[in-house]
């Protein structure tokens, strides 16, 4: 899969993109990341991407010249590609919305600064605007990174688990369950017994009932959209009656 990135700044993107599971994947050809400098395509000496809102207002907006020249300069480099404007007007970015473009064959991502992007080239000259939460950034640097990482984790090959992708949060919409590891007690804080017991069955039922209820408690917008089975439903009240 390819992704190119358009952006202002694009010594943001050198550190993240040699490390951990992004830099493994590219170095072995799973994925290919292209980051390409919007000033590059500016229409004066001085680079200038920028410029005064049309009818007043604070700070600046990203001028339309440099961006779509970029974009008709780097659309034509491999396969079509769906361009995504990354901005706070867009749809919130989730897994769902990952798998789609998880089978697309390239993405093109854009960007924004300051306080935004000229509407024409949203209007126009995109596929659509996506926003990684309802926060602001500085920029849609650190956004375009998240797509990228969330997209690249269910390509084959990238994770060393095949199944690791179908097994994490939001694989459907549930949080994960507690995870623990060695060593058994730590500063007076054991594992739970039932995850030493070696009984598969009890394991796989404490784990779906501490992940039932973590996502009711913490994220009911996402446990409203779950379908509860009869034993989802035993495992939450038994978690209940549990309960100190």
């Amino acid at each position: 899969m390819i992704f190119d990135i358009l952006t202002i700044f694009p010594g943001i993107f050198e550190s993240p993109l040699r490390e951990s599971i992004l830099g493994k994947a590219c170095q072995r050809g799973l994925l290919t990341v292209r980051v390409h400098n919007i000033r590059d395509y500016a229409l004066d000496k001085h680079q200038m991407t920028d410029d005064r809102p049309f009818g007043g207002g604070e700070g600046m907006v990203m001028k339309p010249e440099p961006i779509v020249a970029a974009l008709e300069d780097v659309k034509p480099l491999g396969p079509d590609a769906h361009v995504v404007l990354l901005s706070p007007q867009g749809r919130s970015f989730s897994q769902e919305m990952a798998r789609r473009f998880r089978a697309m064959e390239r993405l093109v991502l854009v960007c924004g600064r300051y306080e935004g992007v000229d509407q024409r080239v949203a209007e126009h000259f995109v596929d659509e605007e996506v926003s990684i939460g309802d926060f602001i950034l500085t920029g849609g640097e650190l956004a375009a990174l998240v797509i990228v990482d969330a997209v690249a984790r269910l390509l084959p090959g990238v994770l060393g688990n095949e199944a690791s992708p179908e097994a994490e949060s939001f694989a459907e919409p549930l949080l994960e369950y507690p995870q623990y590891t060695r060593p058994r007690e730590f500063r007076g804080h054991a594992v739970p017994e039932v995850l030493l017991s070696g009984d598969h069955e009890r394991i796989r039922r404490w784990r779906r009932m501490q992940a039932l209820a973590r996502t009711r408690d913490r994220r009911p917008d996402l446990f409203q959209r779950l379908e509860l089975s009869a034993e989802d439903r035993r495992l939450l009240d038994e978690y209940d009656r549990e309960r100190p």
